[in-house]
């Protein structure tokens, strides 16, 4: 053979080498830029995303499933483009309605609903489900996705006491909060509506996603399953009500656990206020063996702290009752060895102004408070985990010079029917306060 030849055969073997080994760095390089998501889970009362603590901020995305449906409602597209905009400022933690129940066309109440009638879904809203899942799982985001509650805007509570009874949904706006209050404190002792909302349970567990052949119970684009949205007793003179409704988050938790072995479990709660004042009752459905982290919400202007004519003048005195009621979820989150999660705060648009581009200086200085606790408690290895700010607007259009209240073919934003739009919802317009969460995110690490 001639040294021509060889030399050839030679050259050959060494392109053949280097385009081997080109290859197994290529899929190398690829493997790494984009790693296969774990489940996220608790150790030692922290949150721990593939071996590593995890705090975060992220937000209030409660139309999500209604958004990835190709049905009413459904905007594919925006979804995609939302949640493109959200990983790129860190917020990869979305909390996220499964779907509304009951009847459309009721005053401040979302459509469309998930379940029409009891047992009864409408495919398209699983079909928007299962996308928003798809979707969140390649960008390495996740979802608390929460069932229930308690309040009339997708239905919950109410509507469940009223296909039990067979009569008809109240609505607050109509029929008075008082009597909303009577008729929604009646769930956690009527047993045929609890059944009727742990079916809905067991479906949604028990799902296979259409778009990926992932069983939910194997999805690391779940973060947890919440119980209800604001789950309460609705009574703190009946103490038979309170026992009903701690007996109630610790059956729904264990129907959950049984039905999925993997995933964490929270209950939805605002804490203290939520649990009518009553600490001993925060702590009690919170140690609930399967629950896996504390929640608790806080509302400066729902709850009095801060006037809507006098933002600025209360802003100091809204931040310091703030930190006194985190605080107290702490205490109990050391007590008991879990994380807290903050997981509805909100704080309106200067002066009341629903307007975009309107000013936002009273919202941006305490999105920064409360981000600095979180870092404070991420340095020190605390129990402060995370929160979510209420609530994404991101790229909606609204209408509120010729309506404020959510209507029929309007864009979703944060606030839902019966809130006026624009009240606490984050556009991508507001790019003084996303800087805020963007850099916050950037220092906890949640920006690749």
């Amino acid at each position: 053979m001639s040294n021509v030849i060889l030399k050839m055969m030679r050259i050959f073997k060494l392109l053949c080498a280097v385009l081997v080994l080109g290859v197994a760095v290529a899929l190398t390089s690829c493997e790494s830029a984009a790693p296969v998501s774990s489940i996220i889970t608790v150790e030692n009362g922290q949150f721990m995303r593939d071996g590593k603590p995890y705090y975060f901020v992220g937000t209030n995305f409660w139309y999500g499933a209604i958004l990835g449906s190709e049905g009413e409602g459904g905007n594919r597209e925006r979804l995609c483009k939302e949640l493109d905009f959200m990983k790129a400022n860190g917020i990869d933690n979305l909390r996220v309605l499964i779907g509304g129940e009951g009847e459309n066309g009721l005053l401040g109440k979302i459509e469309p609903n998930l379940q029409p009638k009891p047992g009864e879904y409408n495919d398209e809203v699983l079909a928007g489900l299962d996308y928003l899942l798809m979707e969140l799982g390649k960008r390495r985001m996740t979802a608390v996705l929460y069932f229930n509650n308690a309040w009339e805007w997708s239905g919950g509570y109410t509507q469940y006491v009223a296909w039990a009874n067979n009569t008809p949904v109240l609505v607050p706006r109509v029929d008075g909060w008082f009597s909303y209050n009577t008729f929604a404190g009646e769930f956690v002792r009527n047993e045929r509506a609890k059944e009727l909302f742990y079916n809905h349970v067991r479906y949604i567990v028990t799902r296979t996603n259409r778009y990926t052949g992932v069983k939910y119970i194997d999805d690391p684009a779940i973060f947890s399953w919440q119980i209800s949205n604001e789950p309460r007793a609705f009574s703190s003179k009946e103490q038979d009500n309170k026992e009903a409704f701690a007996e109630w988050l610790a059956t729904s938790a264990k129907l959950i656990r049984e039905l999925d072995p993997n995933h964490m479990i929270s209950t939805g709660s605002e804490g203290y206020y939520g649990c009518e004042w009553d600490m001993d009752l925060c702590e009690k459905i919170h140690a609930i063996e399967e629950i896996s982290y504390i929640n608790c919400h806080v509302w400066p202007y729902n709850w009095k702290w801060l006037r809507g004519d006098h933002m600025k003048e209360d802003l100091q005195k809204s931040c310091e009752n703030t930190e006194e009621y985190i605080n107290m979820h702490l205490e109990l989150a050391n007590k008991i060895n879990k994380p807290l999660v903050v997981e509805e705060f909100g704080m309106p648009r200067d002066d009341m102004d629903f307007r975009k581009r309107s000013g936002v200086e009273c919202r941006d200085a305490y999105y920064k408070f409360v981000f600095a606790m979180i870092e404070k408690d991420a340095a020190a290895g605390g129990k402060f985990a995370g929160c979510n700010f209420w609530s994404w607007g991101g790229y909606a259009v609204t209408n509120v010079e010729d309506h404020e209240y959510w209507a029929k073919g309007d864009d979703y934003t944060g606030d839902p029917a019966q809130e006026q739009q624009g009240l606490n919802s984050i556009f991508v317009e507001d790019d003084s306060t996303m800087e805020i969460i963007r850099s916050t995110n950037c220092r906890l690490g949640n920006i690749e």
